[in-house]
């Protein structure tokens, strides 16, 4: 049994660098987890700016919106790239003159399909939802120390990802991550300007 799991993980590296799943999977992470973040940086802001004081409410509308980001990006990724490792192996096949269908090549290319879009799928909808945790608490605190500690827990997110991907690009952490902050608080000041020109 033990064997069997450590050949199939050597299995699956082999599959990971074939298809430059790392690669593709970081791309995709950095992503969709900042779309997932900015997406509740919009319903937390849209909320407040309305004056839902029902902590259910935010914590519904913002699970029911994390669901269907999660939904999308896991059959869109999934379609899209089934349909791009599809035409690549068609091409590579056409190059070879030979059926590839059950080949290494092959098995690696349906590997990141699903690995891809399971990250794709995954990303927005738990970035999404860690925003919203603050809102299971409104219990203890108040609902604007709800509204305030989810736009930190969005902040300091968003900061995450920037670092992660100055050191993916080997750049200054700081720098990135106050990148980030700066597309958080953008949107943060466009929803108020709309509820002030509502």
């Amino acid at each position: 049994m033990g064997m069997s799991i450590s050949l199939k993980l050597r299995e699956f590296g082999e599959y990971r660098r074939l298809a430059a799943v790392d690669e593709i999977g970081r791309r995709y992470l950095a992503m969709n987890a900042f779309d997932g973040i900015l997406t509740m940086i919009g319903v937390v802001m849209g909320s407040y700016v309305a004056g839902v004081l029902e902590p259910r409410v935010v914590l519904a509308t913002g699970l029911a919106t994390s669901l269907a980001m999660g939904v999308s990006g896991l059959w869109g990724a999934y379609m899209t790239e089934s349909a791009e490792r599809q035409h690549e192996l068609h091409d590579l096949e056409q190059a070879m003159l030979t059926d590839l269908h059950d080949t290494r090549q092959a098995r690696a290319s349906r590997f990141a399909v699903v690995v891809v879009a399971i990250i794709d799928g995954l990303a927005p909808l738990l970035a999404g939802a860690a925003v919203l945790v603050p809102f299971l608490f409104a219990g203890w605190a108040g609902k604007e120390t709800c509204y305030a500690t989810s736009l930190g827990v969005a902040l300091v997110m968003l900061f995450g990802l920037g670092a992660f991907l100055a050191r993916v690009a080997r750049t200054n952490l700081l720098r990135s991550g106050i990148r980030m902050i700066v597309a958080g608080l953008v949107c943060v000041v466009l929803s108020l300007l709309l509820n002030v020109s509502g």
